[in-house]
């Protein structure tokens, strides 16, 4: 059985609802999710052995990117000593198109993971506002088609 391990950072409740869409579709599709908030995470989770890691995190701020709160030092402790050559990493977000930096969040950590030598797999997830459960089946079908 294939293994997965989702962290997320949530404020509203949005990127959470999508972490746990994505684990019902992938746990129907007979993978073994663990689902992790960000505040209970630490960067050595990384390390670990899985086939697939998922990143969402939420992105705030007008002028600038800003990360979901308790995603920014998970993040932080991202640095070039930590090694991700040869895992495989999906991201998904939440934003607001009204903003200039839609989902910005999803485009630097999908940045960093790629500078420390992950496969990102497939296009990542923006979501615009609410989450709609159909737009998280598919592309979740498609990152595990990838994978």
């Amino acid at each position: 059985m294939s293994k997965a391990l989702i962290i997320y950072g949530s404020t509203t409740g949005n990127t959470e609802y999508t972490a746990e869409q994505i684990q019902q579709e992938m746990e129907a599709q007979s993978w073994e999710v663990n689902l992790v908030n960000v505040t209970n995470a630490g960067v050595d989770d990384l390390k670990a052995e899985f086939d697939l890691f998922l990143l969402g995190a939420s992105t705030w701020g007008t002028d600038e990117i800003e990360l979901q709160e308790d995603f920014e030092s998970f993040y932080e402790s991202m640095t070039e000593g930590l090694s991700l050559e040869g895992k495989n990493f999906a991201v998904f977000g939440c934003g607001d198109s009204d903003y200039e930096y839609f989902c910005g969040a999803v485009d630097v950590i999908e940045e960093r993971v790629d500078k420390l030598g992950a496969r990102v797999v497939g296009e990542s997830l923006r979501i615009d506002g609410e989450p709609e459960d159909e737009e998280i089946r598919e592309w979740i079908k498609g990152v595990l088609n990838a994978v």
